[in-house]
């Protein structure tokens, strides 16, 4: 008899230790058990949450790599080496002309927001083997002048030491002529313009300026429809400036951008995805808060989902996103291209600081390194691949608009979007110079300059810039994810 007592009592005791034990779980963990009916809400939620990501998967476009592996890839492998990159002397300091009036419309003044003055730097912040010119890009070797007859001949050959061979010598007087003469992407700001300055990159971060507006819608729809091969009669999703037209959600533009040869196809995509991510800096860097005369900046998530959640865009966000990562894979392949150009010993970023330089090309090749290791690059061969003639006109006809673009960008009210405006549209111009190159990329002489392909010194940081701006879009594109999730 006790002993059934007994038992029983310790199962009871067991029972209620056990009971206090999960309550206690329950209530430290903030666990509610969920009905049917929660579940689903719950649901609701984290899809609502993650509607800017929630179609942003597999496969893109016109080419054979998916989001994920971007994704993996960017942040783990290229984003932390090409942030250090464009960090270093050679990359930080831009010589721009801010003040080239508007070609197209009537000058509506420049913006006074605070926050869109840009401070150029002054000449002696500029490393001096960065402001004594584009031949300094070489060697040391190439910019030392021992006597006075070295300078003579230095004036005659654009700075060339007179101890490189008349064959050299000749190169480099034959690579100045080709340069001035051959078919750029981009309208080049003349560097030697007295309006032109040096502005440090690191002191004048591209960030939501509070520029918007007419002014901004201008530029940008300028860009869309006038420049992007498209016909008036057709209608832009979303465009400001447009009247909408009632249920036309955009199925008629992509009708029509889906019958389009592909290279215009890809012209479109580039500009979209270009504009993506400059969407992308402004929402990451916001202006939160200007209290106690200093300026709080950060990502704001409303701002981010009005550019890109479905919903709110009405299925447009995705594309927007999509196309980012498709401009992503255009200049990544431009840069695995151009790997060669940059490999050859002679060639050397020159900012008058042998240390600062070579540590500097060194991680220039670490980048170039992981991008050959890249499997799933975007293959331009498939691009003016048809009739000899047409090929070459519809070359023609894809230069002289991203060319007409980069002149619009002169257009820009604000100084500091105007600079970054300018900076990755001149390196969206240098990938495709790069593209259409591969011929005169693949003769290159090993130990002297080509007459056949050159990038200046303008050409390399915008180029380099210019990608390291679309890496840090994707991976502000996971710091969003985060955030979207912890806001649940």
């Amino acid at each position: 008899m006790w002993k059934v007592t007994l038992q029983a009592l310790g199962v009871l005791l067991l029972a209620w230790f056990f009971g206090n034990f999960v309550l206690g779980w329950f209530q430290h963990n903030d666990v509610k058990p969920q009905t049917q009916h929660s579940k689903r809400r719950s649901g609701a939620a984290d899809s609502s949450d993650q509607s800017c990501f929630c179609q942003l998967t597999g496969v893109l476009d016109d080419c054979f790599c998916d989001v994920e592996s971007i994704d993996v890839f960017n942040n783990f492998k290229i984003y932390p080496r090409i942030k250090k990159l464009t960090e270093r002397d050679y990359f930080r300091y831009y010589r721009v002309n801010l003040k080239r009036p508007c070609p197209f419309w009537p000058d509506d003044g420049h913006c006074s927001i605070k926050d869109c003055h840009v401070e150029p730097c002054p000449e002696s912040k500029i490393p001096v083997g960065i402001k004594s010119g584009n031949y300094n890009k070489y060697s040391h070797a190439a910019n030392t002048m021992s006597d006075m007859t070295d300078c003579e001949q230095a004036k005659e050959l654009g700075a060339i030491n007179s101890t490189l061979s008349n064959q050299s010598k000749q190169a480099f007087a034959d690579w100045a002529r080709h340069d001035d003469a051959q078919d750029h992407f981009c309208e080049l700001d003349d560097e030697t313009s007295p309006d032109a300055e040096y502005v440090d990159l690191l002191l004048n971060p591209e960030r939501f300026t509070g520029y918007k507006g007419p002014s901004a819608w201008r530029v940008w729809n300028s860009i869309y429809e006038e420049n992007c091969f498209k016909p008036r009669s057709v209608y832009r999703p979303l465009n400001p400036l447009s009247p909408s037209r009632g249920d036309d959600d955009g199925e008629g533009f992509y009708t029509w951008l889906e019958g389009l040869c592909l290279e215009k196809r890809v012209f479109y995509r580039l500009i979209s995805g270009l504009h993506s991510s400059i969407n992308i800096h402004l929402c990451a860097q916001y202006l939160l808060d200007e209290g106690w005369g200093r300026s709080v900046w950060g990502p704001n998530i409303q701002e981010f989902r009005q550019r890109f959640d479905t919903a709110e865009t009405k299925g447009e966000g995705t594309r927007r996103l999509k196309n980012l990562y498709f401009l992503y894979l255009i200049e990544l392949r431009a840069l695995y291209k151009v790997s060669p150009y940059f490999e050859r010993a002679f060639i050397n970023l020159y900012t008058g600081n042998a240390q600062e330089d070579g540590a500097t090309k060194e991680l220039l090749l670490q980048v170039f390194n992981e991008i050959k290791a890249f499997p799933m690059h975007f293959d331009e061969k498939s691009m003016f691949a048809g009739h000899k003639m047409e090929a070459k006109s519809l070359k023609e006809e894809f230069r002289l608009h991203f060319k007409n673009i980069s002149r619009i960008m002169d257009c820009v009210g604000c100084s500091k979007c105007r600079l970054w405006g300018k900076l990755q549209t001149q390196g969206l111009g240098t990938a495709l110079k790069i593209l259409f190159s591969e011929k005169e990329i693949k003769n290159l002489p090993e130990h002297s300059p080509s007459k056949g392909f050159q990038l200046t010194r303008h050409e390399i940081v915008a180029l380099l810039n210019g990608f390291g701006r679309l890496s840090t879009s994707i991976h502000q594109l996971h710091n969003f994810r985060l955030l979207l999730k912890e806001n649940r």
